[in-house]
């Protein structure tokens, strides 16, 4: 898997990439907004067949976020995208990542539907995932006890047809 454009690198995931990934996940500007794994989960993940950790760089080779795609095995083709994480903020990285994720799949792979979910009081992330495409399914009401209070999330999902609708009234690349 490689996925790439004039400003974006995607590439897996190494052991020495880890301290970045969970200095990522413990920031406190990031940490409301995503869930976090322990250092034994991430080192699961990147030999798991099923799941792409991959580091984000930009041009420059600064690495600015991360990304875990899961459900590559899953016999449904319908691929999660089960976190993205920008630590270069307000530059665009994200909303290129996803562009990048999303032409990557529908045009190199047979995938059908690419899911996320978003804690519901993300609104910044929620109008990125709206931005490139993704459509709002529904909310799981309290699923997630962070600290000493439940939280909702949305579930958003764009599918193969919306994704081939689009390229002809907007340009993903």
């Amino acid at each position: 898997m490689l996925i790439e454009s004039d400003e974006l690198k995607f590439r897996k995931t190494e052991v020495a990439d880890l301290t970045f990934v969970l200095n990522a996940e413990t920031d406190p500007e990031n940490t409301p907004f995503i869930g976090q794994w322990t250092v034994e989960q991430h080192l699961e993940s990147l030999t798991n067949e099923d799941i792409h950790h991959l580091i984000i760089e930009n041009k420059n080779g600064d690495k600015v976020g991360y990304v875990i795609l899961t459900g590559l095995l899953d016999s449904n083709k319908a691929i999660c995208i089960k976190r993205i994480t920008i630590q270069m903020k307000n530059k665009g990285y994200g909303k290129e990542s996803l562009k990048l994720i999303i032409n990557w799949f529908f045009e190199e792979t047979e995938v059908h539907r690419l899911w996320l979910d978003v804690k519901e009081f993300n609104t910044r992330a929620r109008h990125v995932y709206e931005s490139v495409g993704f459509i709002f399914e529904g909310t799981l009401r309290d699923s997630i006890f962070k600290g000493n209070k439940f939280e909702s999330i949305s579930v958003m999902s764009i599918l193969r047809h919306e994704y081939m609708s689009n390229l002809l009234f907007n340009s993903y690349r």
